[in-house]
Order: structure tokens, then C-alpha cells, then sequence
């Protein structure tokens, strides 16, 4: 998991930095587990842009997670693997019964090692289980928000959340942005914290490590003409033509400090305590 500086024979690689990729064990995925991955260009179903600076980016195939960790045997961990869709690395569980799963792999996740899912599992890393029967203090990922649905918080790497109380039908949970929430003790989680904890120091290093990855260039709204933009314009680098303005986007709404989240959303009563 350590990062891997190039040395500097092109202006491209000056500030290049690749992980070492030291941990995977196993070059190709398994075929039975993946699955096409159609790409939408940011586009919605009526072919209109939704989602901007978006499109191209390396061909991938989808590798099929098991979030929900329902399979209440026993499994082996055969392969640790790089997975092109994600930030973490995903390990391969072999079953008795012949039934292969890729999860999550937390840190300090080895080949060779038995995990299991269910109330009567330890509670040791790898292990998945309900919150009701994991120690407070401890450190979880891919943590269920709705009972039997699937883990939806703390998935990418180096992420973790801390289970910091239990009252009643309800754990606390501290996030990694900082917010304090709760969320059912019937909830599952996997223990400890997922891996390639190193991947936020990587540095892309060129414009084109983007466009593999399908992020297309972002053009500045103080860059375009008022006709494009509300912050377009000016002779200069002028706030609407002198005058100091609030930054928005092309549609006019507030890009700083602006709440957007809805007052009556059902969950704000699970909230505890806003992130910072």
C-alpha cells in the first residue's frame, strides 16, 4: 500500500505518483463475478448532460460486491484484487459450498485467512455482524443505514466510522466527515478499516490521468463571457465587473455556504450532530 514516485524523464512524470500495488495477489478478476458497465457521458435518460465535465475515460467491467454479507458460513480469502471502480481493493472469499464473493478488503486483510458473517462471528477484522454485538470504540466499515440492505457508509479506502455508543435500538456512529449519527443496532457492519489507506496521496500528475478516468476538463465561470455565465465578463480578473460577487454556478445558485439539504428529510432526526 506504499505510493511509488516516478523519476522525472518526461514533464509528465515530474509529479507522477503510482500506488506499488504490493498487496494484490491476483491479476485477472473472476469471469463469473463481472458484469458489463454501460457509461452515461453525465447524460440522463433523455440524452441531456445532468452531470457536467464527464465522458471517455478506460473501458471497465463492474466486479459484483457483496455488501450485504448475508452467506452465514465460514469463507476463505483467496485473492486480493484491484478493482477499476473503486478507491479500496476487494479480496476474494472462497466458500465450503463452492460459492465465490468479493467483499471489501480491510486493512490487514491476508490470504489465507477465515472471515465470517452473523451474530456468533468474532468480532475480528474482516468479520461482518450486527452493531449490537460489536464493542463500543470500535472501528467498522461498510455499514447498513436500512437493516438487510447493504453497507452504504465508510466504503472507500482508508475510510472508517467509530461506534461510539449503544441506547436503546439505536448505535451512535461518528463519521469520517465528523458527523455524529444513529442508526439501527440490527444494522450490520464489518469490523476494522478499509484498506489502501495510502491512495489519498496520490498525485495524477498530468491532465490526461484524469481523462482515463473519465473526468474531462472544467472550464472557470471568471474565465467564460457574461453571456455563459453569471460570473463571466469584465475587463480582467473582475467579480461581474469590479464589483465583489458571490460565487454560482452557470444556473445562479449559491456555490459557498448554501445549505441544500432538505428540512424535512426523514433521516435529519438521526442526526446527532452536523458534520464541520
Amino acid at each position: 500500500m506504499a505510493i511509488r514516485k516516478l523519476k522525472p524523464r518526461t514533464p509528465a512524470t515530474r509529479f507522477y505518483s503510482v500506488s506499488t500495488f504490493e498487496e494484490i495477489t491476483k491479476g485477472e478478476p473472476e469471469k463469473q463475478l463481472l458484469q458489463p458497465l454501460k457509461k452515461s457521458g453525465g447524460r440522463n435518460n433523455l440524452g441531456r448532460i445532468t452531470s457536467r465535465h464527464r465522458g471517455g475515460g478506460h473501458k471497465r467491467q463492474y466486479r459484483l460486491i457483496d455488501f450485504k454479507r448475508e452467506k452465514r458460513i465460514p469463507g476463505r480469502i483467496t485473492a486480493i484484487e484491484y478493482d477499476p471502480n473503486r478507491s479500496s481493493r476487494i479480496a476474494l472469499v472462497q466458500y465450503p459450498d463452492g460459492d465465490k464473493r468479493y467483499i471489501l478488503a480491510p486493512d490487514g486483510l491476508k490470504v489465507g485467512q477465515i472471515i465470517q458473517s452473523g451474530p456468533e462471528a468474532e468480532v475480528l477484522t474482516g468479520n461482518a455482524m450486527p452493531l449490537t454485538n460489536i464493542p463500543v470504540g470500535t472501528f467498522v466499515h461498510n455499514v447498513e443505514i436500512v437493516p438487510g440492505k447493504g453497507g452504504q457508509m465508510g466504503r472507500s479506502a482508508g475510510n472508517s466510522l467509530q461506534l461510539m455508543a449503544k441506547e436503546g435500538d439505536f448505535a451512535t456512529l461518528k463519521l469520517p466527515s465528523g458527523e455524529v449519527r444513529k442508526t439501527s443496532l440490527q444494522c450490520f457492519a464489518t469490523v476494522g478499516v478499509v484498506g489502501n489507506l495510502d491512495h489519498e496521496n496520490i498525485s495524477l500528475g498530468k491532465a490526461g490521468r484524469s481523462r482515463w478516468l473519465g473526468i474531462r476538463p472544467q472550464t472557470r465561470g471568471m474565465a467564460m463571457n457574461p453571456v455563459d455565465h453569471p460570473m463571466g465578463g469584465g475587463e480582467g480578473r473582475s467579480k461581474s465587473g469590479g464589483g465583489w460577487q458571490h460565487p454560482e454556478s452557470p444556473w445562479g445558485q449559491y456555490a459557498k455556504g448554501l445549505k441544500t439539504r432538505k428540512r424535512k428529510r426523514q433521516s435529519n432526526k438521526y442526526i446527532v450532530k452536523r458534520r464541520k
